[in-house]
Formats: structure tokens, sequence, C-alpha cells
């Protein structure tokens, strides 16, 4: 197991970037751990359950769009779907924990996949444009290009905070 780095300060914007990463990957996961209990089930029946239990308005667009397209989905699908969103919990999860625990290939691995989605993401503004894609789009643009200049500049300093062994005293 890696230390932290030992010469390195605490980074303000590591360790926010961490944070959201943790959070997202919590809230995949309990969307997935959902998703898992309702595979064998009504899944558009659950959701209007739920809504009804929250007090959501049943009539809301976009409820309604969900509950339909859940209504359609074939097992199979549901099955692909939940295993796809654990596998982000996890990625996320590994991403934030290894950013707050100051772990360098968290810096590499966040770069590597922050910067893989950006294609896609850009691919989906020219199909259907929002405001929220454009603000996640920037969010991302801005990690990645935060993460490049942060190696670059650890990298120039000629700093090795990669090492976890000090040298041998002098005899």
């Amino acid at each position: 197991m890696t230390r932290p780095r030992r010469s390195a300060k605490k980074d303000n914007w590591l360790f926010l970037i961490g944070a959201v990463k943790c959070l997202k990957g919590a809230v995949l996961l309990f969307v997935a751990l959902g998703a898992l209990n309702l595979l064998h089930k009504d899944a558009a029946l659950a959701v209007k359950h739920w809504v009804e239990m929250i007090h959501v308005d049943p009539n809301n667009h976009y409820l309604a769009g969900l509950i339909q397209k859940l209504g359609a989905l074939q097992a199979h699908k549901k099955l692909l779907l939940t295993a796809g969103t654990f596998v982000y919990s996890g990625l996320f999860l590994t991403e934030g924990t290894g950013l707050l625990l100051q772990q360098h290939w968290a810096e590499y691995l966040t770069l590597v996949i922050t910067g893989s989605f950006l294609p896609l993401e850009i691919y989906e503004l020219t199909k259907h444009f929002s405001a929220t894609k454009v603000v996640v789009s920037i969010l991302n643009a801005a990690i990645v290009t935060y993460l490049i200049w942060k190696l670059k500049h650890e990298h120039h300093k000629g700093a090795t905070p990669r090492s976890n062994f000090s040298a041998p005293p002098n005899t």
C-alpha cells in the first residue's frame, strides 16, 4: 500500500474534487442497490409507489418519461444498467478516495477517466444541448486542465513526491 506524499501540502482543489467524486460514487452505489432490488419486480410500479410516498407531482413530464422507460425495460437491460451503475460507482469511489488520501496514482486515474469522457460529453452537447450538460462539461474540462497543470508543475519542479523512501544516512 502506498502512503500519501510526505512533502506535499494539502491541496484544497484535489480535496474538493475527491469529495465530489466520493459523493457521486455513493449516490450511484445507492442507485445501483435500489436497481438491484428492482431486477425481478415491476420497476415502473415501484417508482410510482415511491413517488406517491414522497409526494412528488405524479404529472411531472420528466418523471412520467422515466416511469414509461422503466416499464419498457427488459430484464437483461435492467441487469446491464445495474452492473454499469455499480462499475461507475466503483470508479468514482476509487478516484475520490485516492484523491482524498493524496495518492499520486489517483491524479492520473482521474485525469484519464475524466478526460476520456470529454469527447462523449461534447458529442452529447451537439445532439441534445442543455445548460446542465454545458456546466458539467466545463467543470470536467476544468478538472482535466487542473490535473494536467498540477502534474506538469510537479514534474518541472524536479520533486519526486511519489517516493516513499528516503536516502540512507551518510556514514
